[in-house]
């Protein structure tokens, strides 16, 4: 039997290949998601291992997000017993001027500007110059390798660093220095020491203190600088690395899931394919595997050939798998990098694990695939197998529709009770519906195919006449092949459909949020990782035409030992942003502070209420209820004036989210426009929009974003766009005799071509039909759980919808072009005689 297995995957190239194939893309996604991010991971452990080499003790403040450490603990700190060197952490987010006098873009990577330590200061390796000398005087920079040659500057070149505290600052190059590991888009701008202070903190506290000791283990260095500073946080240098280890670790693991749950969504697309491969190929091969029976072979030796078969096509494409594996995360890197992400370069990783996972996930996919057509196969009594008239369309559809109807109905029972709540718990029954919609997707498909293709044939086919009667025959003939086919489409734009929901919500939410509540003229936006530059409100409030200029900031503080998130302006809501005031006044001073009803509400607090805000240096401030809104996500739970913002917040972490600009009545505002730019030029990065500009540049992110998904899910439609062809390809084979008495009793071979494309288009328009309406309703379900995170509005994308019906068509002309090729060459006389 081992024998008889072999020969015949050798004797069917073609369909090996294809079988193959299926199983190559799928452990594909599985180990270049690995490789790609254990390579992340390699990467960025010797980055972080470098970035506190030779730390021995980090002193920092008891909560993140504090002032810090106070500059007068250096004395206190110096003096302990065992202290070598002692380096305060300065630094700052920074903009760096190209030599074409633009800003450099990192791609997400850090831009920062440091305190340059002089050698025999240095805790670890000192930085090593490449070229020129470190900054010696205020107003010299040092420039790591990546970010010079980037920016296209070399040693005495000027040019600017824009500071969001301290606005724009005109440097000269003095030299460039070389980093351990190159992260692409990082700037590491090294300041003198003295204008770095000056820059980067309040002048009396820095975010941590780095020791270096001699003599001494860092655990009894740590217990002796905890004695002697009881109000600071003290840790040894390994648990520092090790916490930023961690902090990596789960962001790459975040990364790692959602690569695999798109490998995973690739694989389950592939092992349909396999499945129905494996299922056609028994059909094909009854009359086969029937005559070994009659000759002596057993069930268990006919079901084990067909398990071995799976077996070898599995070894071999999860084999192949690995290998497009590491070349897929290189180009998925490749893609990244010329996007400008700023990740990290360093050589890809291939380990063990990645290997033996690809390798079982793929080989135990195909096997588990092949198992029950092996078993049905085995099962056939060989004299029925041997008749010519005998049936492979399988056993009746009553038990398996009428068990995908009951999970139907619990599904949308469960999406419904899902959708009407919000948060977690919601979205977890939502989550519970759509699984069991799948199941009975599933389940149903069969019977669900012979009336809607019978009602799509009678449609789409009817122009062709004979040829269309035809191949709608042929698309209802065998329910379990066409539902098979068509399921791994349907998964596909599934997906597609359910991410396309949540993009377009996304974006209306957004615009409906910009059109309700936003009366600004216009918006000051800057970069995400640095926000507006503090001075740019003030800098347009005298720009002719402007009646106002209001900062937004965000504000951490706690009340009632919680994490508050508010909002703080430096001005009047009124003029820029549309409210309803249900109570109290709306005006912004002092200590007042303004509440949502939702928090009043679940606070208890009302007009006149204390409300005690304690920030992350333990410091408090009273503020008193003077207003409450109308909910708005907007405005969030609460607001303060700039006032409170500034008591609660360090100046070395202030930030401006937007700056909201509100023209007089009557005022030019393309005039006004061109003078808020030229106000805002000396900051570099603010940008100046228009309530539709804003609008749109939210929507760009969302795209790019929806990009990415789209991008990794384009795999699972090329697998679902395989299996088609594939199963054209083998129902060719199958249905090779037929084909042959058409042709000898007159069809040309345009009428087979023909018959074939509109059989193809039949199933990958029902796949894609169900694929879609699954999509749509579980998209509208699971952003109903989200009204409460700002997705209030649910959009459907109705010409992407259009759009995939129509590609589902063009797909499935395209998936026809071989197997239809092969079809019109098929020789009558040789079909007809079994040749």
């Amino acid at each position: 039997m081992r024998k008889v297995s072999l020969r015949n995957l050798a004797a069917h190239k073609v369909r090996l290949a294809l079988t193959v194939l299926s199983v190559v893309l799928g452990t594909a996604f599985v180990a270049g998601s690995f490789v790609f991010t254990d390579t992340l991971q390699k990467t960025f452990d010797g980055l972080f291992a470098d970035a506190a080499k030779g730390v021995d003790v980090r002193v920092s403040g008891l909560e993140e997000g504090s002032s810090g450490v106070p500059l007068t603990d250096l004395p206190a700190l110096e003096a302990v017993d065992g202290v070598r060197a002692v380096v305060p952490a300065v630094d700052g987010q920074i903009v760096l001027l190209g030599a074409d006098k633009k800003p450099l873009q990192t791609g997400g990577a850090p831009s920062i500007g440091l305190s340059y330590t002089p050698p025999e200061q240095a805790l670890g390796d000192p930085d090593v110059m490449v070229a020129g000398a470190p900054p010696s005087q205020p107003g010299q920079i040092a420039l790591n390798e990546g970010a010079a040659r980037k920016a296209g500057l070399a040693v005495g070149d000027r040019t600017q660093v824009l500071v969001s505290t301290s606005g724009v600052i005109d440097v000269t190059v003095s030299g460039i220095y070389e980093t351990p590991s190159d992260t692409g888009g990082f700037v590491g701008a090294v300041f003198d020491g003295a204008q770095a202070r000056e820059l980067f903190t309040d002048g009396s506290h820095v975010d941590y203190i780095d020791v270096a000791g001699t003599g001494v283990s860092q655990s009894e260095l740590r217990d002796r600088i905890a004695a002697a500073l009881p109000d600071a946080k003290v840790d040894t240098g390994d648990q520092v690395r090790e916490d930023v280890k961690a902090e990596v670790n789960s962001a790459l693991s975040f990364m790692n899931y959602f690569l695999l749950a798109f490998g995973a969504i690739a694989l389950l697309v592939g092992t349909f394919i396999i499945y129905n491969t494996f299922s056609m190929i028994v059909a094909q091969r009854l009359r086969e595997l029937a005559l070994l029976r009659a000759i002596g072979a057993s069930r268990k030796q006919v079901g084990r050939s067909v398990v071995l078969e799976a077996l070898i096509v599995g070894l071999l494409g999860s084999a192949l798998g690995i290998a497009a594996g590491v070349g897929l995360a290189y180009g998925l890197r490749s893609l990244l990098n010329s996007f400008d992400v700023g990740l990290p370069s360093g050589p890809l990783q291939l380990e063990p694990r990645t290997i033996i996972v690809a390798l079982v996930v793929g080989v135990l996919v195909t096997v588990v695939s092949a198992y029950a057509p092996a078993r049905r196969a085995a099962k056939v009594p060989p004299v029925a197998a041997m008749r010519e008239e005998f049936s492979s369309t399988g056993d009746s559809l009553r038990v398996r529709t009428l068990v995908g109807a009951i999970a139907a109905v619990a599904g949308g029972a469960l999406l419904l009770v899902g959708s009407r709540g919000t948060g977690g718990g919601a979205a977890a029954t939502v989550g519970l519906g759509a699984a069991a919609l799948i199941v009975a997707v599933l389940l149903a498909a069969p019977a669900l195919s012979r009336p809607v293709v019978g009602a799509l044939g009678a449609v789409l086919a009817k122009p062709f006449g004979p040829v269309g009667r035809l191949a709608r025959t042929n698309a209802v003939r065998n329910p379990r092949r066409t539902a098979a086919t068509a399921f791994a489409l349907t998964l596909g734009l599934m997906l597609v459909s359910v991410i396309g929901v949540f993009g377009s919500s996304a974006k209306e939410s957004v615009n409906s949020l910009v059109d309700n509540g936003v009366r600004a003229d216009y918006i000051l936006a800057g970069p995400d990782t640095m926000g507006v530059p503090l001075g740019a409100a003030a800098a347009v409030k005298d720009v002719p035409g402007v009646a106002d200029a209001v900062a937004l900031h965000g504000v951490s503080v706690k009340i009632d030992d919680e994490a508050q998130v508010g909002t703080a302006l430096s001005g009047q809501l009124d003029g820029v942003l549309d409210y309803t005031l249900e109570e109290g006044s709306a005006a912004l001073s002092g200590n007042n502070m303004l509440i949502s009803e939702k928090t009043s509400a679940e606070k208890g607090w009302r007009l006149g209420s204390p409300v005690v805000m304690t920030d992350r240096d333990g410091e408090q401030v009273t503020t008193t209820v003077t207003g409450i809104y109308a909910d708005t996500q907007l405005l969030g739970d609460w607001v303060v004036p700039e006032s409170v913002y500034e008591q609660v917040t360090p100046a070395a972490v202030r930030a401006v989210w937007a700056v909201l600009v509100e023209a007089q009545p009557g005022a030019d505002l393309a005039a006004m426009r061109a003078d808020l730019t030229a106000a805002t030029d000396r900051f570099l990065v603010v940008q100046v929009k228009d309530r539709e500009e804003f609008k749109g540049s939210q929507s760009k992110q969302i795209d790019t974003l929806l990009a990415v998904l789209y991008g990794l899910l384009a795999l699972a439609i090329v697998i679902a766009i395989l299996g088609i062809i594939n199963t054209l390809a083998l129902s060719v084979v199958e249905r090779r005799r037929e084909i042959g008495m058409l042709r000898a009793v007159g069809m040309q071979r345009p009428q087979v071509r023909r018959t074939i494309y509109l059989e193809s288009v039949l199933i990958a328009v029902f796949g894609a039909a169900v694929g879609v309406l699954l999509g749509l309703a579980f998209g509208w379900g699971f952003v109903s759980t989200l009204a409460d995170e700002g997705l209030d509005v649910i959009a459907v994308p109705w010409g992407q919808v259009a759009a995939m019906l129509l590609g589902s068509a063009v797909v499935g002309v395209l998936a026809a072009l071989w197997p239809a090729a092969r079809a019109a060459r098929t020789k009558p006389l040789e079909a007809i005689a079994g040749v």
